[in-house]
């Protein structure tokens, strides 16, 4: 492991990433908002430690293993959220504690969506605006910026490109080399969220609105800039745009790219992540809509549009919310929240444990079920017509393995600091899996728990984020081992 290599390119991400306040700053300026000082602040602080990490490891040349790129990705995550922090804490008008920026930072980078801050309404642009960059940049990832950038610095990526997708995925590639593969991924996201911004301004949003909300909705964030999220445009356009746009985000980009490429919907019909995905998030919307209308919780037309919404909107990881859903029937809460695990499939913006995951084991399921039927036949595992290896179906159990012990020990953390249960639970699931909203305390925000249950949260975020194992290899004792 070079650790030189990893600060080199740690500073140089960390100036890349003092860009992100630039907009903010010049909104700031031309509102005269009284946040520019705050920003410029952040801006200055934040580049110039990037500097300082960036100057004595300028001239490190070695070629990255995969143990740096695990260490890169998590540092750096863990870094930025700190650093992205600054423009809160250096808000007064906020009034937010350290650990309460923090998380808000975190939660914008890690797209959960989940917020410490009460009046959206009344925030000036550049604080909101800047919520949903950071949101936005970390739908993508930044460690795909990162792929793109650094092979021209001389520097190898595929390794982070590893670490930031660890467990199943189609093809490590699209195209034969990585820089083409990140600047094809970043094309079509760019493009997905002016299309996205054009429907919003064309169904009625203002300007500002449409920008904001377009790289919340492709990032599968939930960042609004309105308390009332969705909810406050009172328009069922906006809301089938905006469940359009979820669903497309929660695809592998890969396929998109395909379709762009070729012109044709071919690649998304015979891919089986994106079936089994489509199967499940239909069953999620039937069932919510159907539950909605017998219950007499809403109107039939009420119940459709804002059950497709909802079921969408929470399945997806997405978090935005048209009514407060935790004051539905509890069936349909307890139910979002569970469908919330599967979140997206490999290779998109959304949380969860992703679809192929949950597919792999669902599949490992059915063929069990068959070898006890027929103890002597041999049934091979099979994704489309590829067969799946045992150390693949091995990776995902220990996968889920993990995560679900991490979420048992978070949540039990979180009730020791005074959180009932249904809080807690909610709060882990909404943490891990990149959601956003919860139940109970944190049905609408997170402002009233206690800074030690914000930090445990903080971790819990990026432990989702980067998929459990990234994060967690760090800290083991053969990591470090020469």
């Amino acid at each position: 492991m070079h650790l030189s290599v990893s600060f080199r390119i740690l500073g140089i991400l960390l100036m890349l990433f003092s860009s992100t306040m630039l907009v903010p700053l010049v909104l700031a300026l031309l509102n005269d908002d009284n946040t520019a000082n705050g920003f410029l602040m952040a801006l200055a602080i934040t580049f110039f430690s990037g500097l300082a990490i960036w100057v004595p490891v300028m001239n490190a040349k070695h070629e990255l293993r995969i143990r740096d790129g695990f260490l890169i990705t998590s540092l750096f995550w863990s870094v930025l959220g700190l650093f992205g922090a600054l423009p809160f804490a250096l808000t007064d008008s906020l009034q937010l504690s350290t650990t309460e920026a923090i998380f808000e930072s975190i939660s914008g980078l890690t797209t959960t969506g989940a917020t410490v801050i009460v009046g959206l309404d009344t925030l000036p642009q550049s604080i909101l605006i800047y919520r949903q960059l950071l949101q936005w940049m970390g739908g993508i990832g930044i460690i795909v910026v990162a792929v793109a950038v650094l092979p021209m610095l001389g520097i190898g990526g595929m390794q982070l490109y590893k670490a930031e997708t660890p467990g199943p995925s189609k093809d490590s590639k699209l195209t034969p080399r990585i820089t083409e593969t990140a600047k094809a991924l970043a094309t079509v996201y760019i493009s997905l969220t002016i299309v996205c911004a054009l429907c919003y301004w064309a169904a009625g949003m203002t300007g500002f609105d449409a920008i904001a909300h377009s790289l919340s909705t492709v990032a599968i964030g939930g960042f609004s800039t309105h308390d009332a999220s969705m909810g406050y445009f009172e328009s069922n356009t906006i809301l089938m745009i905006c469940s359009l746009f979820m669903y497309i985000s929660a695809i592998n980009f890969g396929l998109h790219f395909i379709f762009w490429r070729r012109r044709s919907i071919a690649p998304y019909r015979k891919d089986s992540e994106t079936r089994f995905f489509s199967s499940v998030l239909l069953i999620c919307v039937a069932t919510t809509c159907a539950y909605l209308i017998i219950s007499e919780t809403l109107v039939a037309s009420d119940a459709v549009v804002h059950g497709i919404f909802q079921a969408i909107s929470i399945t997806t990881t997405t978090g935005f919310a048209t009514q407060d859903f935790a004051h539905w029937p509890s069936f349909l809460p307890v139910m979002l929240l569970m469908f919330s695990f599967m979140g997206g499939c490999v290779g998109s913006t959304g949380g969860g444990m992703k679809a192929m995951r949950l597919m792999l084991i669902y599949k490992q399921g059915v063929r069990e079920m068959k070898q006890l039927i027929h103890p002597n036949a041999i049934i091979p595992l099979k994704v489309g017509r590829r067969r799946v290896e045992a150390s693949v179906v091995s990776a995902v159990w220990s996968f889920f393995a993990v995560y679900t012990t991490s979420f048992i020990t978070i949540m039990l953390l979180l009730m020791a600091t005074g959180l009932d249960f249904t809080t807690a639970f909610s709060a882990v699931a909404a943490a891990i899996n990149n959601l956003g909203p919860g139940l109970g305390e944190v049905a609408a925000n997170y402002s009233s728990i206690s800074d030690t249950a914000k930090a445990i949260l903080c971790f819990t975020m990026l432990l989702g984020r980067l998929e459990v194992f990234t994060l967690l290899v760090l800290f083991t004792p053969m990591f470090w081992r020469v």
